[in-house]
């Protein structure tokens, strides 16, 4: 793995079921926040990638659920590069609970996209240069 960040989250109560569980279709927006934190803190906005033509759809989401999240827990979301991206940029990620227990594994696969063709494209050199020169 490549570069990693830890990306802060509270759960809000909207976020769970009437057992205050977080429900898992949650999970997939917390995996994005922590992709745009991840990119923010390389030095790449994503509103800047998607104004200059770029979209980044996802192409695979897998989860392992290991325990549950509740209302108000603190979670942390580790997101990992597993590799330098070409056409596709991939991720794995872990989520802690605020005792630090592994709550849930996960992995995405994205594809780099041209907004116009929607077409996959290579991934753009200056993200390539960031992650090296990271």
């Amino acid at each position: 793995m490549f570069i990693t960040s830890k990306t802060k989250l509270k759960v809000r109560y909207s976020e769970t079921d009437q057992m205050g569980v977080v429900h898992h279709g949650n999970y997939a927006q917390y995996l994005e926040l922590a992709r745009i934190d991840w990119l923010s803190r390389l030095g790449v906005s994503y509103k800047s990638m998607e104004e200059n033509g770029i979209m980044l759809p996802v192409f695979t989401l897998d989860f392992k659920f290991k325990k549950s999240a509740f209302f108000d827990d603190e979670l942390t979301v580790k997101t990992s590069l597993r590799k330098i991206p070409t056409v596709k940029i991939i991720f794995d990620y872990e989520i802690f609970n605020g005792y630090q227990e592994l709550i849930t594994t996960a992995s995405t696969i994205l594809v780099f996209v041209d907004s116009k063709t929607r077409k996959p494209i290579p991934c753009p050199p200056y993200l390539i240069d960031k992650i090296n020169n990271y």
